[in-house]
């Protein structure tokens, strides 16, 4: 397709619903106003949270037509009025955590936290298109060396895995951790985080590939659940009927093993819900084991900052599954639904 004057290729949406109602059209190249930047989008990832905003929610807020997408990566394409960090061609990647930066929390360092924050692909148009328009305060330098689509791959999972666990959870060099799923995005960054801190980890994976995958990862431990349905019962027994002090559960519905699996006094942790937004879970385990839920959503900048800096270093990896045309954007969408990717998915803009 070719871009009119003014006009750019991207991937949205019209109305909310499955995947048949993504369209690979054309849009207006937003404006950037005072202090944004707009960038030209060289390589973006898909999320879980795509397929929700895609689904729609009761009281979902954004315009229709919808660009979606969090992850992205490219160069600085114009400046809005007051922006003079950045200049043209500057590399960048995206964070898609949007604070006001002028509320008490996003003041005190918590943007992640503002009263009126905001995700791009969710409430703001995403990167899923040529071009997109972002705070200039949510972009950091690529270094010249480092590939596009592996900042892309990086930016949402990382930060969210580094927040939880170190900031949120505490984790400390000598503990474990166990891992609720084995090959999605945060899990791998989640594996790769909790290694770096010096932790023992426990994976559960649905089979055999994704399980190798954790493993060379840095996995210590792999239980598959396909031929351990009790899962929880092999983690009890593999700590010597201790527990283990961390678990992470993205799954939600899942909890139940998770509470089984922690030892007295652990903290799970949870940054999502593949498994669905309601579960029901014993209270007991909560009260009786003395158990912490710990929740985050994203990063601050400053841990955005930090963690991209890791990946920039070669100490944090962004594992990749497959790369789609952003024309196939539907394509894409069935790959992530089908939940056997083995890391991020990635969208190649043209």
């Amino acid at each position: 397709m070719t871009r009119m004057k003014n006009r750019m290729n991207a991937a949205l949406f019209y109305e909310h619903g499955s995947r048949e109602v993504l369209v690979y059209g054309e849009a207006p190249i937003p404006d950037p106003g005072p202090g944004e930047v707009l960038v030209r989008i060289k390589a973006a990832a898909l999320n879980r949270l795509d397929l929700w905003v895609r689904a729609g929610w009761p009281g979902i807020k954004h315009s229709l037509p919808h660009i979606p997408g969090s992850d992205g990566s490219g160069e600085v394409a114009a400046l809005g009025s007051g922006v003079t960090r950045w200049q043209i061609g500057d590399r960048v990647v995206i964070n898609a955590s949007i604070g006001c930066s002028e509320c008490d929390f996003c003041l005190a360092g918590f943007d992640n936290q503002c009263l009126r924050w905001e995700m791009l692909g969710e409430t703001r148009p995403g990167t899923h298109a040529q071009y997109t328009v972002v705070p200039s305060r949510n972009l950091h330098t690529i270094p010249a060396d480092f590939p596009f689509e592996h900042a892309a791959a990086a930016a949402l999972v990382f930060q969210t895995a580094w927040h939880s666990l170190i900031k949120r959870g505490l984790l400390q060099a000598g503990e474990s951790v166990l891992v609720v799923g084995a090959s999605g995005g945060t899990n791998t960054a989640c594996i790769q985080v909790a290694k770096l801190a010096g932790a023992q980890v426990f994976v559960v994976g649905s089979n055999p590939e994704k399980l190798a995958l954790a493993k060379s990862l840095g996995a210590d431990v792999l239980i598959d659940r396909s031929r351990e349905e009790n899962w929880s019962k092999t983690v009890y027994l593999l700590t010597e009927k201790r527990g283990v002090d961390v678990v992470v559960d993205n799954v939600g519905t899942t909890f139940a093993h998770s509470f089984r699996s922690a030892r007295k006094g652990g903290r799970i942790l949870t940054v999502g819900n593949t498994g669905g937004p309601q579960f029901e879970i014993d209270n007991r385990y909560i009260f009786g084991k003395h158990l912490s839920i710990i929740g985050s959503t994203m990063s601050p900048h400053s841990e955005f900052i930090d963690v991209m800096d890791l990946v920039f270093k070669g100490l944090l990896k962004p594992v990749i599954d497959t790369s789609f045309d952003l024309s196939h954007i539907k394509a894409a969408h069935e790959r992530l639904e089908e939940g056997e990717q083995l890391g991020k998915i990635l969208l190649k803009i043209p």
